[in-house]
């Protein structure tokens, strides 16, 4: 049985929707958190060039100016919880901003590599934490929620600010350090519901967003985004600006079949695996089933499926079931594109 990574000219087809490689591209290894995999037995068919972002106050070993905020109006945090930590008040916006990190630092670069002439997999350039969760992280999750309406001009400058420093991050990871895609991260979903209406998703982040995903494409390169929670109602809106690839379809938050049915010809949908209740508390067998659950929802004859986890592995996480998901996922990952009509990239 065939095992090798995928290339990246297989995998950009199945992004955009050109057809099926010889089996279901996996990239487990991705969320696998500090639990050892095995790359001879379960390939991944990404590689990861990690980009650093500031830290709120603390500044880097390579640049000491690269921290987010360095205003003389910075708030005490110390004793607050993580969602609660406060930096900075609206009214110091324009200081904040006027001392804003460079996104030319070396700090930003400190990881990222060349590519390996020996590795043929796509190259994924990624940070983590965009717009919804940069803000919610500099201001505390309940200012943030009330800032759309309290504050509605420094939200614009902040995420204007925040926009300009990504894009040249991003053109900086496609032409000199040749990645074919971006990928971050912004929770904007509950378990039940997005976390603010589509009026202020449309207001406060599809520009921005599209700016983004604009920049990527002029440079070749696609965008991915990890988004927990139950963000249906915002899918459409992605499509229309150009999204590539959407992580997770989280499990008991969205119908999984509305959504294949929906959307999953028009996106690439990167099918996040049950990290909640199926692979800590399930049996080997209850992690098989729902392999074959996710691959039968979402393949189709031109591609548009990447499998692997919803979110990193926890140290717990039971061996067997891990080892369950992926032998399935590399043998029904094969057999399905037969059954489909096999490979055509």
């Amino acid at each position: 049985m065939e095992n090798r990574p995928l290339t990246r000219e297989e995998l950009r087809g199945v992004i955009e929707g050109k057809g099926l490689a010889f089996r279901i591209p996996m990239t487990y290894d991705f969320w696998k958190g500090q639990i050892p995999m095995d790359p001879d037995r379960y390939p991944g068919d990404v590689k990861t060039v990690y980009v650093a972002v500031p830290d709120p106050v603390k500044g880097h070993p390579l640049d000491p100016s690269f921290k987010w905020v360095t205003t003389s109006h910075m708030k005490s945090t110390d004793s607050a919880a993580y969602d609660a930590q406060c930096f900075f008040d609206m009214e110091d916006m324009d200081e904040v901003l006027a001392n804003f990190p460079s996104p030319l630092s070396p700090a930003v670069y400190e990881h990222a590599t060349q590519p390996d002439p020996n590795d043929h997999r796509y190259r994924l350039a990624n940070w983590w934490y965009c717009f919804f969760e940069r803000h919610w992280s500099l201001r505390g999750m309940e200012n943030a929620l009330c800032d759309y309406y309290e504050s509605p001009d420094e939200v614009h400058k902040l995420y204007r600010a925040l926009t300009d420093f990504y894009k040249t991050i991003i053109v900086r990871m496609a032409d000199e350090y040749h990645c074919d895609g971006i990928f971050t991260s912004d929770d904007i979903g509950t378990q039940n519901a997005p976390f603010f209406s589509l009026e202020i998703f449309r207001e406060f982040f599809k520009p921005y967003y599209k700016e983004l995903i604009d920049t990527a494409h002029a440079h070749g390169m696609h965008f991915w985004l990890h988004t927990c929670g139950n963000i249906e109602e915002f899918i459409p809106e992605f499509i229309e600006i150009g999204l590539d690839v959407l992580h997770p379809i989280q499990k008991y938050t969205m119908d999984e079949k509305v959504i294949a049915d929906k959307y999953g010809d028009k996106i690439c949908i990167w099918a996040g695996f049950d990290v909640q209740r199926t692979i800590p508390y399930g049996t080997p067998e209850d992690c098989e089933r729902e392999v074959r659950h996710l691959i039968d929802t979402y393949a189709h004859r031109d591609g548009r499926l990447i499998l692997t986890f919803g979110n990193n592995l926890t140290p717990d996480t039971p061996i067997p079931s891990l080892d369950a998901v992926l032998k399935t996922s590399l043998e029904y990952g094969i057999e399905k594109v037969q059954q489909l009509g096999g490979a055509s990239l």
